[in-house]
């Protein structure tokens, strides 16, 4: 290599990478929609995020939601949105109970994130501790592990509460499992597919791990200022460092 080389910078990590950051680790923190499944595979997450504004009425939505919020395709922003802007606890109740309802609709038609299982079942097998942290509803969390057979590795599930200043990036659902875990932070990994996760992660202090399975969440990690090393395409990369 000259010196007029160019280089080029990984993407995401090395198995090197990978062996370093997750040998120490005792505790993880999993999220569930993208590392453990595709919870709306079967029943969009659009169409949901559409339904919700409709229950807004007209006059509402234009109060709550400026136009490219209406556009969105992520329900829980949308729900998020419209608290910051009316957090009246009787509108809010109503549209969190609702979505809640929408995703568990959509467990029976998730599809499980490709070598999650085998990444749970090697962790589990080395003694280490599991739990979720979620923006999604806790029982929809709980009704799908249970579906699959993965609840006896998850004692403990934390989701999306009524307050919901409480979701991600708010280290919420991450502070309550460590402490249900008595978690040692230097030991815990959180293990997540959007930025969000990341920043309740850090505010956590608790190291994270991206899973990136499209170039597009490969940027958003970047932009979030995760490094490539700790970042992922495939939990397969995880799971053939575990093994």
């Amino acid at each position: 290599m000259t010196p007029d080389t160019p280089t080029t910078e990984p993407e995401t990590a090395s198995a090197e990478d990978l062996r370093k950051l997750l040998s120490s680790v005792r505790y993880v923190l999993w999220d569930l929609d993208g590392p453990i499944c595709e919870l709306f595979a079967g029943h969009s997450a659009a169409k949901i995020a559409s339904e919700l504004v409709s229950l807004l009425g007209p006059g509402e939505q234009f109060k709550l939601l400026p136009m490219e919020e209406r556009l969105s395709k992520d329900p829980h922003g949308m729900l998020a949105a419209i608290s910051r802007r009316r957090p009246e606890a009787d509108l809010i109740v109503k549209l969190e109970e609702w979505l809640t309802g929408e995703e568990l609709k959509a467990v029976d038609s998730a599809l499980e994130t490709p070598h999650a299982e085998d990444v749970i079942q090697a962790w589990a097998g080395q003694g280490v501790q599991l739990a979720v942290s979620t923006n999604n509803s806790a029982r929809a969390a709980t009704a799908y592990l249970a579906a699959k057979g993965l609840d006896r590795f998850f004692p403990h599930v934390y989701g999306r509460t009524r307050d919901l200043r409480l979701m991600k990036p708010h280290p919420n659902s991450l502070s309550l499992a460590l402490d249900a875990m008595s978690a040692d932070l230097s030991e815990a990994l959180m293990l997540g597919d959007a930025p969000t996760d990341y920043e309740a992660a850090r505010t956590a202090g608790v190291p994270f791990l991206g899973y990136a399975c499209d170039p597009l969440k490969v940027q958003a990690f970047r932009k979030a200022g995760v490094e490539p090393s700790r970042m992922v395409r495939s939990l397969e990369e995880v799971w053939d460092v575990l093994r």
